[in-house]
């Protein structure tokens, strides 16, 4: 989600321990992110919270734990269990050629290469041999899911300019 150029980074899920520390679910593909001495905008409720300077990070399972300056127990990071990371979107770096941001995908209108409409990328997975786009076609109910295989071979064309992707489907899909 993109917000007067910041980008929801993660959420805010957890407490974990007694020293301030928090559980957050990331959206960001790795930690670099959330680089210690790095500014980070807390918002719950759609209203600004806070910014806040990252301590330090580490993965934690499925999710990040993640410190704050300035949040120092349990009870200063349980008030802050709910509320979205943002960053700003000029802090990341610009990705390397044929690479695109997650966030930059999410949202597209995917279209089939003889024009027919899939539906929207809504998420993606990250498989580790290559990522999977999950699109859905909200008209045609919630568990209409497409999956596509982020490879060349599939993905021919992403256009950010018309928000949308052009894929040759592999056979069964």
């Amino acid at each position: 989600m993109e917000k007067n150029g910041f980008l929801t980074v993660g959420k805010i899920v957890g407490a974990h321990g007694v020293k301030g520390n928090l559980k957050v679910y990331s959206n960001a593909e790795s930690l670099s992110v959330f680089t210690p001495g790095s500014s980070i905008l807390v918002v719950r409720a759609g209203k600004i919270e806070k910014n806040y300077t990252i301590k330090w990070a580490k993965p934690h399972g499925r999710r990040i734990l993640l410190s704050f300056e300035g949040i120092g127990n349990r009870n200063a990071a349980e008030t802050l269990i709910g509320a979205e990371l943002l960053i700003e979107r000029a802090a990341l770096p610009e990705p390397e050629e044929g690479s695109f941001y997650w966030c930059d995908i999410i949202g597209l209108s995917v279209f089939t290469t003889d024009e027919q409409y899939i539906g929207r990328v809504e998420s993606i997975i990250s498989t580790g041999s290559n990522d999977v786009f999950v699109v859905k076609d909200l008209d045609k109910g919630d568990d209409n899911e497409t999956l596509i295989p982020a490879l060349e071979s599939v993905v021919l064309e992403i256009d950010f300019e018309h928000k949308t992707m052009r894929v040759a489907l592999p056979e069964g899909l």
